[in-house]
């Protein structure tokens, strides 16, 4: 067929797959892509499963959309960071977004761990080519900032490394957080209180 003949989407249709996603977002992150199932998905979106079917031919369909989008939205704070910046400012504002993904994204951040704990079998060529690429473009950055003598000698894959697990520890592990910093301190203004913390952490340790 001719790609100026095929059918055009749909409002309707572009809705009913948003709501088959978003749905499959509270499934794929409560239970993992294994525990999970098409009837899961169809029920928690209030559909029968013929229907969803017609909108994603399968649960391994869904969860690659689901996985694609989150890491572009994951991968666009790193891509923020610019090398003509001053570093502290280009790092600081990367944990603040870091955090403020943690805050606003739980569910894709428990849906990220899952496929990664499972030896992330559906997303290994993206983590292979399109995170490796970036990840290695920033350390080149952070390297020039370090020969310039703007920031202390470490290790920048590392560095990356340590603000992913400390700032996604929040969204992994926020039952945990929350049930300790208990109920003065465990509302919204732990993230502001995490970022202080981090920025002091990871900051201060790179000051030259």
């Amino acid at each position: 067929m001719d790609a100026a003949a095929k059918p055009r989407t749909t409002r309707i249709q572009v809705q009913k797959r948003e709501l088959i996603l978003d749905a499959a977002l509270d499934v794929f992150s409560t239970n993992g892509f294994r525990g999970s199932t098409i009837d899961q998905i169809a029920d928690a979106a209030g559909m029968s499963k013929p229907n969803l079917l017609y909108y994603f031919k399968s649960k391994e369909d869904i969860h690659t959309t689901l996985i694609e989008r989150l890491l572009e939205t994951w991968l666009a704070p790193l891509h923020e960071i610019d090398d003509i910046g001053d570093p502290m400012t280009e790092l600081r504002a990367y944990i603040r977004r870091k955090l403020e993904m943690a805050r606003d994204y739980p569910r894709e951040s428990r849906l990220f761990a899952n496929e990664i704990l499972q030896g992330a079998p559906r997303i290994m060529p993206l983590l292979e080519d399109q995170l490796k690429s970036l990840v290695d473009e920033k350390a080149h950055i952070i390297k020039g900032w370090m020969r310039d003598g703007k920031i202390a000698q470490t290790d920048p894959r590392h560095l990356i490394f340590a603000i992913w697990a400390t700032t996604q520890h929040y969204a992994d592990f926020d039952v945990q957080v929350r049930a300790v910093l208990g109920p003065d301190r465990g509302g919204d203004g732990r993230f502001d209180d995490a970022a202080r913390f981090l920025e002091q952490l990871f900051l201060e340790g790179l000051r030259p």
